[in-house]
């Protein structure tokens, strides 16, 4: 298969203040997030990043979207480099994250419309996109509505369709169902496996074992910010369930922390 991404020893370290060493129950100051951290995904699969909370996921996800720079290493997604050139890496990528907030006052109309400019893209593609996303999503019989009046899961659909406003190549999901009712995930879950039949790429981060099994090609486990392994499920789960081969992983790795 054609390789669009090669993460390439990335790593980044936060400095704790008081009240997060107190949640961390920590005395150090610093906490490295991830390290060192290199996997590939390739044209067309869905490539999951599992792992607890805390692991590294979503500083993964974020640095790959480049919303924040790793202290080392790169990642090139289609020839674009996260450190060298951002602006291009960001063309290419639509992201979606738990923490979009869209303000309330704005119609979905207004902001599809705006996110449209933003990218640049032609009015006539504006208009046919639009419609065909609207429709897909339910969100053409809302789309003047002002968001504080939709309900969670129609925001959550607007977040999405705003977050591929622009056709990308690359879609990157952080928790790509978190927080959702089951008939709103199951339309996510169902759009991302028509993305993949077009011939897009998915990252997504999560901790949920079904999910992995149901959508992902490939999967790498991430704990306490390093790639433990990755590949195939069938390379990775080795005869085994993947809930229950993560967890003999995490032993493995954590010993008496477990």
């Amino acid at each position: 298969m054609e390789e669009i991404l090669r993460v390439e020893g990335i790593s980044k370290t936060f400095t704790l203040s008081k009240k997060q060493q107190k949640i961390e129950r920590t005395t150090q100051r610093k906490k490295v997030a991830v390290n060192n951290l290199s996997f590939t995904a390739n044209k067309g699969e869905i490539f999951g990043l599992l792992g607890p909370n805390g692991a590294g996921k979503t500083t993964t996800l974020r640095m790959l979207s480049t919303l924040i720079k790793p202290d080392s290493g790169d990642a090139v997604l289609d020839g674009c480099s996260i450190i060298s050139d951002p602006e291009g890496v960001r063309s290419k990528i639509g992201f979606l994250t738990s923490e979009l907030k869209l303000e309330d006052f704005f119609t979905p109309n207004y902001l599809f419309d705006f996110f449209s400019r933003l990218h640049q893209m032609p009015e006539d593609i504006v208009r046919t996109r639009k419609e065909q996303m609207f429709a897909r999503f339910g969100i053409d019989k809302f789309a003047e509505v002002k968001v504080q009046n939709l309900s969670t899961g129609m925001k959550q659909k607007l977040s999405l369709v705003i977050s591929l406003v622009h056709d990308p190549e690359v879609i990157i999901f952080d928790e790509p169902t978190n927080g959702l009712d089951v008939l709103t995930a199951r339309t996510v879950t169902d759009y991302l496996q028509e993305l993949r039949g077009e011939g897009k790429t998915i990252i997504l981060s999560t901790h949920i074992f079904s999910l992995v099994e149901r959508l992902c090609d490939r999967v790498g486990i991430i704990i306490d910010g390093k790639m433990i392994t990755c590949g195939t499920l069938e390379e990775v789960c080795n005869g085994m369930t993947i809930e229950d081969r993560f967890f003999e992983i995490f032993k493995e790795v954590k010993g008496d922390e477990v």
